[in-house]
């Protein structure tokens, strides 16, 4: 069962199957123009990591910053969209937050693979 709010601010609950979530609908919600940002810094850590070692850390770093500043722009056109309607239900507020955090859960697993990459980088003892 999930909550779905339509164009007027009311969730109605419709029940989804599982396979309607995709990677597609998860960068679509996080943000067209923050995702791509985030994705083209996933690109350049891929290709640090063979041509430039030394900036692998930074670009996880920026990766991570990128989706951290995506969320806080999308919380705030959130707080905006909350006070024009004057009064919101919890549930349209914790969806807003759910679609929030799509950024920076991608920004933050960049950044993991960042670290990762470092440490198979680094010079055995």
């Amino acid at each position: 069962m999930m909550y779905v709010v339509d164009s007027l601010g009311v969730a109605h609950e419709e029940v989804i199957e599982r396979a309607d979530w995709t990677i597609s609908r998860f960068f679509v919600e996080g943000g067209l123009g923050g995702m791509i940002v985030i994705t083209l810094l996933l690109i350049a850590l891929l290709v640090a990591a063979w041509k430039a070692p030394k900036w692998v850390k930074e670009i996880g770093i920026a990766a991570m910053v990128a989706g951290i500043l995506w969320t806080l722009i999308g919380l705030y056109n959130m707080m905006d969209a909350i006070q024009m309607l004057g009064d919101a239900s919890p549930v349209i507020v914790a969806a807003g937050l759910k679609v929030a955090m799509h950024s920076t859960v991608y920004g933050i697993c960049i950044y993991f693979l960042s670290l990762i990459i470092r440490v198979i980088q680094k010079p055995r003892i």
